[in-house]
């Protein structure tokens, strides 16, 4: 899978950009869905709440722990993964993907700047370990 169109938060979230719109797709990393182990679940965002950058997002629960998801961007929640309230281990098999957890519309596209790209993303998970 490419992650070119895919931002990382130093708090292991991502966003999936959309060509010429401010909604993105955020959810969180391989290397974060790794770490938890086993998701178990999760505590979906609101429809219509507004969201900061570098705030909960959603809470999730795994066999070894339970964990923040931190907003990457802020904005209004658009739409939510409703699959994961009975599934939340697509989390698991397919981060990038399936697994998404929220459609934020941004406020502010320039937070995007703030944010990694994949290779940078490594580099950093690199030097936190």
């Amino acid at each position: 899978m490419s992650l070119e169109n895919y931002k990382f938060h130093k708090e292991h979230s991502w966003v999936k950009l959309s060509s010429k719109s401010k909604k993105v797709k955020v959810g969180i990393t391989d290397y974060a869905q790794e770490s938890l182990g086993d998701i178990i679940y999760i505590e979906l965002p609101e429809v219509e709440t507004h969201v900061e950058v570098d705030t909960e997002l959603a809470e999730i629960e795994s066999t070894k722990t339970s964990s923040p998801v931190i907003a990457p961007v802020s904005g209004t929640i658009v739409e939510i993964n409703e699959e994961l309230i009975d599934h939340p281990e697509i989390i698991n098999e397919d981060p990038y993907g399936k697994g998404w957890i929220a459609v934020i519309e941004m406020d502010n596209p320039e937070e995007l700047e703030e944010l990694m790209d994949y290779e940078e993303y490594e580099s950093y998970l690199e030097e936190e370990s």
